[in-house]
């Protein structure tokens, strides 16, 4: 009757029991109506497009990139590492569920003792011998009257909701890295492209000086000063070749392979994918919704919030409700015999008010630490607002460029070969060949290298964006690789 009347009302505590500490609430960010940089962006679209949801790298329609992607969200030892740390996080956040129930743990113990002599004088040795059985179950609660472990529970689960959203991150890095390398390697490919073929220009020009100067119409200076301008432009080449190797190299490593696993299937050259026409950012507030830091920070001062309940429960006492059921005998056989039973029900208090310093100290570290994680939340944003219009402005700067570089390019080739048909009718003279040809390199260098950048600076938006990623986690056993 009393074990019972005594349930019944720590019952009836628990449910009117509350937890100390302050509730999380979201913390209100300005944000802006719309970007600055999309309202100005020409090229925007008007409506919403796909850029903030399924697979951004589809839109290029290029299925070696689409491979690569993919095998690097299978593979890629980075992803493990996120996923291993959510799986930690995650165990953690099961334990902790744990302590809302009683601990039990069974025990047994069998021995046999003798005394020595001068403890039992006058007996035989073998009368000194006694056995002793023991079997016993045991169960500790600890009653949560101030929601102690109910903090700890929710802080653990907040930081596994941020370990999930650092996993999306890393999908996030992975791919907006295997997409940038991927484009920057055709690029350079295009690059490479243009300076051996400017080089194969400049060897003919170089032939029909050295043709003129055996027939006595040139300078040997003028030979030297052709045969210098295809040096140059060769040595273009070398370098050009070692940046192609070093992405080739960075791409197998991020989709989990060696180094030299994809050099035959990148090494044969491919144009840039086709950008897309334009890429809607939507509004600011979708974007902090969107973006996984940004969601990281949040759960983490979810959790430093609940920390801040765990540590203030120490000011209040602890309630433990123990248990014991268990048999004792001298003789096995009797053992679970009704007149060997033990049983023991206790409640304990344990309670930190003597140690009230330390208990304050722990609180106070606790709301620093909150307030730092809700400076760093702030942060998150304005770095994620700022992300999102430096790349608007990339982008559209970028394609603006491009029109300018594409033409520039045109006109330099076209004049290099009116040049070169001018100097073979003698109208013209070589210093005008050879700075037409040197102009056409640099013009066609830069439009290849200003429509890779034009391409990296879509990606670059797409993740700013936080879109086109998984935004579910992946397979364990494919990320792992099993």
């Amino acid at each position: 009757m009393v074990i019972r009347s005594l349930t019944l009302g720590l019952t009836a505590a628990l449910l009117a029991a509350c937890a100390v500490g302050p509730d999380f609430t979201r913390p209100t960010v300005a944000t802006p109506e719309r970007f600055a940089q999309a309202a100005t962006s020409e090229g925007v679209a008007q409506t919403p497009t796909p850029a903030a949801d399924g697979t951004f790298w589809l839109g290029f329609n290029d299925p070696q990139l689409t491979s690569l992607v993919e095998a690097a969200l299978s593979a890629n030892h980075d992803l493990r590492i996120a996923l291993a740390n959510y799986d930690r996080a995650n165990a953690l956040l099961r334990g902790s569920k744990f302590d809302y129930f009683p601990t039990l743990t069974a025990s047994g113990q069998a021995s046999n003792n003798r005394a020595s002599a001068d403890q039992q004088p006058g007996v035989s040795r073998n009368d000194r011998d006694s056995d002793s059985y023991s079997a016993q179950v045991d169960a500790t609660w600890e009653l949560d009257l101030f929601g102690r472990i109910r903090r700890n529970v929710e802080a653990n689960r907040a930081d596994a909701a941020a370990t999930a959203a650092d996993l999306q991150a890393a999908q996030v890095a992975i791919v907006g890295e295997v997409s940038r390398t991927y484009l920057e390697l055709r690029g350079l490919q295009e690059r490479l492209r243009v300076a051996r073929e400017n080089a194969d220009n400049q060897r003919e020009t170089l032939q029909l000086v050295e043709a003129r100067y055996n027939a006595g119409r040139d300078s040997e200076f003028d030979t030297a000063r052709a045969r210098a301008q295809l040096e140059s432009t060769s040595a273009r080449i070398p370098a050009l070749e070692a940046l192609i190797a070093t992405d080739m190299h960075r791409l197998a490593v991020l989709s989990g392979r060696t180094p030299d696993a994809l050099l035959a299937e990148l090494t044969p050259p491919k144009p840039l994918p086709t950008l897309p026409a334009g890429i809607d950012p939507g509004a600011p507030g979708d974007l902090l919704r969107r973006r996984p830091d940004v969601a990281a920070a949040e759960q983490r001062l979810h959790s430093a919030t609940a920390r801040i309940g765990v540590a203030t429960a120490d000011l209040f006492p602890r309630f433990t409700l123990g248990g014991l059921i268990g048999s004792q005998a001298i003789d096995s056989s009797n053992l679970f015999e009704r007149s060997s039973e033990t049983r023991l029900v206790a409640l304990g208090i344990d309670w930190s008010f003597l140690d009230i310093g330390r208990v304050r100290a722990r609180i106070k570290a606790a709301d620093a630490e909150a307030e730092g994680e809700l400076a760093r939340y702030q942060q998150a944003v304005l770095l994620a607002l700022e992300d999102t219009e430096n790349a608007l402005v990339s982008f559209d700067r970028t394609r603006e460029e491009d029109s300018h570089l594409e033409r520039a390019a045109s006109d330099s080739a076209r004049a290099a070969q009116l040049a070169r048909v001018r100097f073979e009718a003698g109208a013209t003279s070589l210093l005008e060949v050879l700075d037409a040809e040197r102009t056409r390199l640099q013009a066609e260098d830069a439009f290849a290298d200003g429509r890779t950048r034009s391409a990296t600076s879509a990606v670059a938006l797409f993740k700013a964006l936080a879109g086109g990623w998984p935004q579910t986690l992946p397979v364990r056993e494919k990320v792992a690789g099993r």
